[in-house]
């Protein structure tokens, strides 16, 4: 079976949900990508370049689309980033965003991948110039000695979503993105809304079935014959005559 292709956002951390694939189904490969390029990594889906992508989305936005599935994972805390001795750190768990209303503020757009993307926004922010928010799990990704994160209470969150495309009219769903939604979802091995055991249960079915139909046909009728018998259950006697002992001896 040809191999299932995965693309992640930064933050993301899809090895359980790689590692019980491989546990389930070790006769196809995946392999799964970090997309560099931006929150959305769904043209990836329409190039044929993924099979599944997971993207970040702001939170109250729906973000399946005409062409896309899309089911929301979890959400994600936005931090803000800030130099050591910033106020910032003095706080012990969460920063009001109303507190910081005077601060200088990084655009993360301003940095694409070119020139480096979150990293090099990171390190602007560690030289003092400007404070930047991050979803927690990118800023734990991009964590740096000189920078810190505190929770921003206040501030949007944004949420993870796993997406793959829809099929094209009356075409199935692809039964391997089936069978790896399911296990994003938490389904055991054994779940009865895993394409793979709906697929046993159907071999199984139509084997019992075939055999159904085939025991009365190959059941042997009448009993079996006993070696030695005649027709009628009586003994053989080969070519024994009866009666007294053989003719022609005396």
């Amino acid at each position: 079976m040809a191999e299932l292709r995965i693309a992640f956002v930064p933050g993301v951390t899809p090895g359980k949900w790689l590692e019980r694939w491989r546990e389930r189904h070790p006769e196809v490969p995946v392999a799964a990508t970090r997309y560099d390029d931006g929150p959305d990594p769904r043209g990836l889906l329409a190039s044929g370049e993924a099979d599944l992508v997971f993207l970040r989305f702001a939170d109250g936005v729906k973000p399946a689309d005409a062409t896309t599935h899309v089911i929301p994972l979890y959400e994600e805390l936005p931090v803000v980033c800030a130099p050591r001795d910033h106020v910032v750190e003095l706080y012990d768990d969460e920063v009001p965003l109303a507190d910081l209303a005077r601060e200088a503020w990084l655009d993360l757009a301003d940095y694409p991948p070119a020139v480096g993307g979150t990293a090099m926004a990171m390190e602007v922010v560690g030289t003092g110039a400007g404070l930047l928010v991050l979803p927690m799990s990118v800023g734990r990704l991009h964590r740096r000695k000189d920078v810190v994160q505190k929770i921003l209470a206040g501030a949007p969150s944004t949420r993870i979503g796993v997406g793959w495309l829809k099929p094209l009219g009356d075409d199935p769903e692809d039964p391997r993105v089936e069978e790896f939604i399911g296990i994003v979802r938490g389904r055991g091995a054994n779940s009865s809304r895993q394409p793979s055991v709906q697929e046993r249960e159907r071999r199984e079915a139509a084997e019992a079935q075939r055999k159904r139909q085939r025991g009365p046909q190959d059941a042997p009728r009448g009993g079996a014959r006993k070696t030695g018998q005649r027709s009628g259950g009586k003994p053989s006697g080969g070519n024994k005559r009866r009666g007294g002992p053989a003719r022609g001896r005396r």
